[in-house]
């Protein structure tokens, strides 16, 4: 088969703002999920009109969306972005996703005595890039000694590197913000640092509040005074009230819908949360449909049609020949394969095609 296309993001959050609650509705481990060590781990499928429309076109055997596998921290003998860094779970996500309490309910008390999701967002980050400092000054004691023992170009670089970490994190910078490329991208990857990682801000409303700013970011970002915090690199955030969401999961879909429109939203803050994050990692969806299976596939934006190939079959992608494209608004609109070739609709596309989110693809190969 091809690569792992499993996109990992990792839940955190201070005590009492709903953390494991959204984690159990978005996976739907509302009894065990599957857990390893101190974190338990589900996968949420990523919601997507557009399968949907072609499984109802097609109506094949098999219905396959996109997913993203998410871990979230069982309560540690210690907290914060320490306990984080021991946890492979957490180190090996590709995206943070922080679970800030924006709710007042005396029934919980919030561990800091107020309710300030800025201040929290802002303990959190420091956390994560007290965690990095701690990375950073390690590998670059154990650089020096390496050195010391032989020149190295190699890893000359690394030093000249992991310093430009350590001074961005000495200033309270986290590592998301370095605009770094090509081979330091990937050399940075190897240390896993915590605050590179992109971060989705999933601020939790009160009941009242939802009914206020819906599902518009910016007003609830600008409510609960994280505005700043959208305006960051590689940092977005979602708005919902895990205690509306618990409400709407115990609903039949048609209730549910209602509930929501009653709301003024037009889809569940759960599905927002996992699409959010989705897209925050840089991915899009290519689709391969037919009577067997409608499948939605992840790739990175940018991915040329062979290494696209390769998702599906590492034999593919070796066997390319060339790949049939025709972008999803054709195939609806013309209803039919056969009627987007008819109108020249339907390409046929080489190796360093860059797939676009959306396309419907048949891969020509040798075997």
């Amino acid at each position: 088969m091809g690569s792992d296309p499993m996109l990992r993001a990792a839940l955190i959050g201070f005590p009492s703002s709903g953390k494991t609650t959204l984690f159990q509705l978005m996976t739907s481990a509302r009894d065990a999920p599957r857990g390893k060590g101190d974190v338990n781990i589900g996968i949420s499928k990523v919601p997507d009109d557009r399968l949907d429309v072609l499984t109802g076109m097609y109506n094949p055997r098999k219905r396959v969306p996109a997913t993203v596998e998410f871990t979230d921290l069982i309560a540690p003998s210690r907290t914060g972005a320490q306990a984080l860094v021991d946890v492979a779970g957490y180190k090996n996500a590709d995206a943070l996703v922080h679970v800030v309490r924006a709710f007042r309910d005396p029934a919980v008390p919030h561990p800091s005595g107020s309710i300030d999701p800025a201040r929290d967002a802002q303990a959190m980050e420091d956390e994560l890039i007290l965690a990095d400092l701690g990375v950073a000054e390690r590998r670059l004691e154990r650089i020096e000694k390496d050195l010391k023992k032989g020149k190295s170009a190699e890893l000359e670089k690394e030093r000249d590197l992991v310093q430009r970490c350590r001074e961005a994190l000495e200033q309270g910078q986290p590592l998301r913000a370095l605009e770094l490329t090509g081979n330091d991208l990937k050399l940075l990857r190897g240390f896993q640092f915590l605050s590179a990682k992109p971060l989705l801000l999933v601020i939790n409303l009160d009941e009242a509040d939802v009914a206020e700013v819906g599902a518009d970011v910016r007003k609830a970002a600008a409510k609960t005074g994280l505005a700043g915090f959208l305006a960051h690199a590689a940092t977005r955030a979602v708005a919902l009230c895990a205690k509306i969401e618990l409400e709407i999961a115990q609903l039949e879909a048609a209730d549910a819908q209602a509930f929501l429109a009653d709301l003024g939203l037009a889809e569940s803050g759960l599905d927002r949360v996992i699409r959010a994050s989705y897209d925050l990692l840089g991915y899009i969806s290519f689709f391969t449909v037919g009577e067997d299976e409608c499948r939605a596939w992840s790739i990175a934006r940018g991915t040329p049609a062979q290494l696209a190939a390769g998702e599906i079959h590492s034999d593919i992608a070796r066997g390319f020949i060339r790949a049939e494209v025709v972008a999803y608004d054709a195939l609806v609109t013309r209803g039919s394969m056969h009627a987007c070739k008819e109108h020249g609709e339907v390409r046929l596309e080489g190796k360093e095609h860059i797939v676009q989110d959306g396309d419907i693809i048949n891969f020509r190969f040798a075997t």
